[in-house]
């Protein structure tokens, strides 16, 4: 099947410029044709010997529609400590940096993912801002659809809604939340959901937009299927699943109920100001005290 399509497309594309180091390198023997154009990146259909696999070509900043934003960031760890105080600042050495972080950020997160068994596509490398991973393919062997590509009968939308859940469970159990999960990054082949798309990966332990984004990602997945399966769109797993995460329960394998038991007890004001007149007292006392200091 490798041998036919590649006769057919045979001269059809000429090798862009960004794969051709690849090229000369021998990680990919020929460059098939385009399979889409994103807000971050190009990808491509690339043969490799008897494989097909994908080329992720990331745009360059000054080209890309999707802004490197703070909220994803927060919590990056450079291991670097010239890297990131240089990162901390404007200068061309830092932009620079910032930008291979960002780039990197995606393949690190496929590579943690795909040892933990989330269901992402494989990483095979990257190479000057070229990520080269599985292609994830159909029956007939051709790329798979994206979710919003495809229609669903209400038995598929829970069936699929359970096993993404159980993708985005996994991903949490060893730190990680996609931060932008929607139909348009999940693509279904045989064997059910695959995720894609990671470069705005968020490390939950150290993002304080960590909690919002998790619930996001599960309000988006809820509402998609639930336009096949009504009966998803009254499931909390959001709430459930930060939940046992931040009480130190969450597993790659915890069974959830979709259910969340909200505080509904009404604050008591009369503690709460109780508490604010004794810190004010407090910071009163200790700037009383620093005048005294002062004055001694």
């Amino acid at each position: 099947m490798v041998s036919t399509l590649t006769a057919n497309l045979k001269g059809v594309m000429k090798v862009p410029k960004r794969l051709q180091p690849l090229v000369d390198d021998g990680m990919v023997d020929e460059v098939l044709y385009q399979l889409m154009s994103g807000k971050e990146a190009q990808v491509y259909v690339v043969r490799c010997g008897e494989d097909l696999r994908c080329a992720k070509v990331f745009k360059e900043a000054k080209k890309r529609s999707f802004k490197q934003a703070v909220e994803y960031q927060e919590g990056r760890k450079v291991r670097n400590s010239r890297r990131a105080r240089a990162m901390s600042k404007k200068t061309r050495y830092g932009q620079k940096e910032q930008e291979n972080a960002w780039l990197n950020a995606e393949v690190d997160a496929l590579y943690r993912l795909a040892r933990a068994g989330v269901r992402v596509p494989e990483p095979m490398g990257f190479v000057d801002g070229v990520l080269l991973m599985e292609m994830i393919a159909d029956a007939d062997g051709k790329a798979a659809p994206r979710l919003d590509d495809i229609t669903l009968v209400p038995e598929q939308a829970r069936d699929y809604h359970h096993r993404v859940i159980a993708e985005i469970v996994r991903m949490l159990s060893v730190g990680l939340i996609h931060g932008d999960l929607s139909e348009f990054n999940v693509l279904v082949e045989g064997k059910g959901p695959v995720i894609i798309d990671l470069p705005q990966a968020v490390n939950a332990a150290g993002n304080n937009n960590a909690e919002r984004m998790l619930e996001r990602d599960v309000d988006n997945m809820r509402r998609y299927f639930g336009k096949y399966a009504p009966d998803l769109l009254v499931t909390d797993y959001g709430k459930e699943i930060w939940a046992l995460y931040e009480s130190g329960d969450l597993h790659a394998d915890s069974e959830l109920t979709g259910c969340f038991e909200h505080d509904t007890r009404s604050a008591d004001v009369d503690e709460l100001m109780a508490v604010i007149d004794s810190a004010k007292e407090e910071e009163r006392e200790r700037q009383e005290r620093m005048l005294d200091d002062d004055e001694d």
